[in-house]
């Protein structure tokens, strides 16, 4: 059986080509809305999706070697994300469902990037830090759902970041110009550490890196917002992992991409005896074979949208959602 399907939660547009035997992935393309100044705009997201969601649909369906009608699924990033981006992909979805007469699956986006990291790395039952722009939380499954132990209470981390570059004068996103610079820095300095229970908040810890650039180096601010947010992170995923018991961690969203918050985790990982998973970079930021792989996933398990009912949702939460294909 074969799906495609289309991500178009924020800055990214994406078609996913996948089938149930290897290889899995047959195709995976994106492009990305890069703002000239500041930050996303969804209405010029939603626009520029538009203007190359076709485009992209034929390169992936190129890349595949096929025709669209020889696919038997269609999926869509249902939600959580910007309403204008969400509306533009699941225009297209639907006039390609309606197109083929193929069935239509809405997806919600954090267990999409949970379902590809589980099925492309030897992760089985993990806890999940879900680290994104607008995204940051830790999630796993329990009693027929992923549920989700800890969360951000104010930003997501990837905006966190990326609101620190654009004050540094750092292009969009700025997650790896602040990797790089964090490098090159040697001292540590003190911000305040945000950890509530379970939940994490970054805002603070922004205004205060911002307060001291007067003061102290890009390296040295770039290294300790990295190594303080990565730390509360850290820390909220591994006391996810003594709640629940579980012995696997897998890091997914676009921030995941970060090798020293890889390394962090892993390193949190081997001191409890538990393993460790990330997915390749084209896995953990949006994309659309993760997508296709969910929605396959809950059609074979008789989960379909009408596309009456193929209404998006902004605020979809993770836990929301019954996961009958696991047991």
């Amino acid at each position: 059986m074969i799906c495609l399907g289309i991500e178009g939660t924020a800055h990214t547009v994406g078609v996913g080509i996948v089938q149930d035997t290897a290889p899995v992935i047959l195709a995976n393309v994106s492009r990305m809305y890069a703002p000239v100044s500041g930050g996303i705009h969804p209405r010029d997201a939603a626009n520029h999706h538009a203007a190359v969601v076709v485009d992209v649909l034929r390169q992936a369906l190129d890349e595949a070697q096929m025709d669209v009608e020889d696919v038997d699924v269609l999926g869509f990033s249902m939600g959580p994300g910007l309403g204008p981006c969400l509306r533009t992909v699941a225009t297209a979805a639907r006039s390609l469902a309606l197109y083929t007469c193929k069935p239509l699956v809405g997806v919600n986006h954090c267990i999409a990037h949970l379902e590809i990291g589980r099925k492309m790395t030897e992760a089985r039952d993990p806890v999940l830090l879900y680290v994104s722009g607008g995204n940051t939380q830790v999630i796993a499954f329990l009693n027929g759902r992923y549920r989700v132990f800890g969360e951000t209470l104010d930003i997501g981390i990837g905006n966190c970041l990326d609101k620190f570059g654009r004050e540094l004068g750092m292009s969009f996103p700025a997650g790896p110009a602040i990797e790089g610079k964090a490098r090159e820095g040697r001292c540590y300095l003190p911000l305040p550490y945000s950890v509530k229970g379970m939940d994490v908040a970054f805002s603070g810890i922004l205004t205060a890196a911002l307060a001291k650039r007067e003061e102290a180096s890009l390296p040295d601010l770039c290294f300790s917002l990295q190594e303080t947010c990565f730390a509360m992170l850290t820390e909220v995923t591994e006391r996810a992992m003594a709640h629940t018991g579980k012995s696997e961690v897998l890091l997914g969203g676009g921030v995941a991409a970060n090798r020293r918050l890889q390394d962090m985790v892993a390193s949190m990982a081997a001191a409890r005896g538990a393993a460790s998973f990330c997915p390749p970079r084209s896995l953990l930021v949006d994309n659309g074979a993760m997508i296709a792989w969910t929605a396959l996933l809950m059609h074979r398990h008789g989960l379909t949208t009408p596309v009456e009912e193929s209404h998006i949702r902004q605020n979809f939460r993770t836990d929301e959602v019954a996961v009958t294909w696991r047991s």
